[in-house]
């Protein structure tokens, strides 16, 4: 006789869906002894729970979840991707705007990496865009100094080892030379630490500049650094088939000037001039 399938979802799985931290992170709270299941502490996460079970985090009741959201922010140079910051330096999280919910970055960006970073108010939509599973292509304009060639770029579109550690094949395209500087356009279906940097210092190349433009069908488009906005209920339902209920309101952000866009696209590609209508005399 098989043995029946616990019915509910796994304890971590449940806070990480409140928005309480990512499932691992809640695997430690557990393990800290900070979440208790009807009036018991736990110490395990091997554990199911349905909506008839009280949970309380640090002695509170846990709240009940909101709705998926998604933000795009441009995040920008000089950031750490991180709740706290051993070393005291700014933080992601310290930098968005205050009536934003409680929120987790969607993977991360280096201090001196800039452009799209995807936030999300829920856990598991967190873990499952992150997933290699997922197959989605991150897209990054990257300046490196040096003279690259489709022969030294080789080795990156069929995969390469750096430090013991195998990167995935990458998308690599040259679009342009700039002096002493080249602009590329690099795809990746993963994001280990530095891969980029790392895999362009094995090929004699180093990055001076790396903006992430896309992330799978999410784009950076015209913000500028700091800049935050909720993806529309659409497109969560179109690419993540999430339904948003009816009446959710949706901030909406000014309409920019022309000029804006025109400086937008500039910070992305500084190669590009900045036009400018002539002085009347």
């Amino acid at each position: 006789m098989e043995a029946s399938t616990p019915q509910g979802d796994r304890i971590a799985k449940v806070l990480a869906r409140a928005g309480v931290a990512s499932r691992r992170d809640a695997e430690r709270m557990i393990a800290a002894r900070r979440i208790s299941v009807n009036g018991a502490i736990i110490d395990s996460p091997a554990l199911n729970v349905t909506e008839r079970d009280v949970i309380l985090v640090d002695g509170k009741p846990l709240a009940k979840p909101d709705q998926p959201r998604l933000w795009r922010y441009y995040k920008p140079i000089g950031l750490v991707t991180t709740n706290r910051d051993e070393k005291g330096r700014r933080t992601v999280f310290q930098s968005l705007p205050e009536d934003l919910p409680r929120v987790n970055s969607v993977g991360r960006l280096d201090i001196n990496s800039e452009g799209l970073l995807l936030l999300t108010n829920d856990g598991e939509l967190k873990r499952k865009l992150e997933l290699p599973s997922t197959g989605w292509v991150r897209k990054y304009r990257v300046r490196v100094n040096g003279t690259p060639t489709d022969e030294m770029l080789a080795p990156l579109r069929k995969g390469i080892i750096s430090e013991g550690q195998r990167f995935q094949a990458m998308q690599v395209s040259i679009d342009r030379q700039q002096g002493a500087n080249a602009w590329l356009t690099i795809g990746l279906r993963e994001g280990k630490n530095r891969e980029i940097r790392r895999a362009m210092d094995q090929v004699g190349l180093k990055v001076n500049r790396l903006i992430r433009v896309s992330y799978g069908p999410f784009q950076l488009g015209d913000l500028k650094p700091g800049d935050v906005e909720e993806v529309r209920a659409k497109a969560l339902r179109d690419q993540l088939g999430i339904e948003q209920p009816e009446g959710t309101a949706r901030k909406k952000q000014p309409q920019q000037t022309k000029t804006q866009r025109t400086r937008n696209a500039r910070a992305l590609d500084p190669s590009k001039p900045l036009r400018r209508k002539p002085r009347k005399p």
